[in-house]
């Protein structure tokens, strides 16, 4: 085969292999190609991981060296093997995907855990979202302030604002804005019974800013809730990698959103061209979650207007996980009894699995690939 042969073929292989950018973009056949080997790839990963939980002994340096290899690699060269299904790719009809298996999955575990592994202060309570190290956090709870105290500089809080928390999980984001401000309301919306019987004791404890009169908690479904007011802000913190339709959510929030206020929206996110999930998440701990790509969310804007945006950084997260790990790793003893639906040890290996494999997933490549996004939207 001559020099022209070899360099047709490889173009060929090229275009009809779109491993590399968005698949959408290629041929018919590249991207019936690209899916085709996508499947092979969650074959691998779920044989690799169903292998581990069951009880295949892997060392967490063997674990964290090829994650910490692999995983810049996929970033950088092949990110549509990180598109398992098809409806990562686009919106789906539903606002709240598989929400009853995420509570069940995710955040309906027993508390005690929850409370060892993320941390359970006077001001913050447990947090499922990324601290804030790039201001000279030294622990967790303090990384986890700095979170939010940037988020209400963003956000241009001010005292004796009616606030919307969609999505507030065990009320720390409230509970802490309460305490700086002492004239703000908060109204929390959550689908997850557990954490909102744990809301209802802080709600009780006179110690607690969620006691104070100014805090509202709404357990339900954002597509089923209906609200007597107009809000002047709205957070959401980490839920939008639960939600299928941006358009329809977007939505629903406008319409809570009283004219000349501000929505602000803190996400797990990408920069890849296309969005991208896991089959093993997909069962063991998002049901149905998908990490947005950052440049995805301002194209469903409808109803909002991004007026800025911010990309923070993935080692935050990273950093944030490896105090998750440690602090779940100390507790082993005082949480290995807790009712988990499953045998602990199985349990324990798929949330090792997670984390260790997230650790370096939000450290790859410095960071700059896998991170949290934020949105400053107002009213279209």
């Amino acid at each position: 085969m001559d020099i022209m042969s070899i360099i047709s073929a490889k173009h060929d292989i090229q275009y009809h292999l779109p491993l590399i950018g968005d698949i959408h973009a290629k041929s018919p056949l590249a991207y019936r190609t690209t899916r085709a080997l996508v499947s092979v790839a969650n074959v691998t990963q779920m044989a690799f991981a169903e292998a581990y939980i069951n009880g295949v002994e892997v060392p967490d340096w063997l674990l964290r060296s090829f994650f910490d290899t692999s995983m810049p690699i996929i970033f950088k060269h092949f990110p549509a093997l990180q598109t398992p299904y098809e409806w990562v790719l686009k919106e789906t009809d539903q606002v709240a995907e598989g929400s009853r298996d995420l509570m069940k999955i995710q955040y309906d575990l027993p508390q005690g855990m929850l409370n060892r592994m993320l941390g359970d202060g006077k001001l913050i309570y447990p947090k499922y979202s990324m601290g804030l190290w790039e201001k000279g956090a030294t622990n967790l709870e303090q990384s986890q302030m700095h979170m939010i105290d940037d988020m209400i500089e963003k956000l241009d809080i001010q005292d004796g604002d009616n606030i919307l928390d969609f999505g507030c999980g065990w009320g720390g984001v409230p509970n802490y804005i309460l305490s700086r401000f002492p004239n703000c309301r908060f109204t929390g919306l959550n689908l997850s019974h557990q954490q909102c019987e744990y809301m209802r004791l802080k709600m009780q404890d006179p110690e607690s800013y969620l006691s104070s009169g100014r805090f509202t908690l709404v357990e339900g479904d954002l597509n089923d809730t209906q609200f007597d007011e107009q809000f002047d802000k709205i957070i959401s913190v980490g839920v939008f990698c639960h939600v299928g339709n941006l358009t329809h959510s977007f939505r629903k929030l406008a319409s809570c959103l009283r004219p000349g206020g501000k929505f602000f929206l803190h996400i797990i996110t990408v920069r890849t061209p296309n969005n991208i999930s896991s089959v093993y998440t997909h069962k063991y701990i998002f049901p149905h979650g998908r990490y947005w790509s950052f440049d995805s969310i301002p194209t469903y804007n409808k109803d909002f207007r991004t007026v800025e945006r911010w990309y923070l950084n993935g080692m935050n997260y990273s950093k944030t996980m490896t105090r998750w790990l440690a602090n779940f790793d100390d507790s082993y003893t005082d949480v290995e009894d807790l009712d988990y639906g499953i045998d602990f040890a199985k349990f324990r290996r798929i949330w090792r699995l997670y984390l260790i494999w997230f650790i370096s997933n939000f450290a790859s490549c410095d960071g700059e690939i896998n991170g949290n996004g934020q949105f400053l939207m107002v009213h279209a």
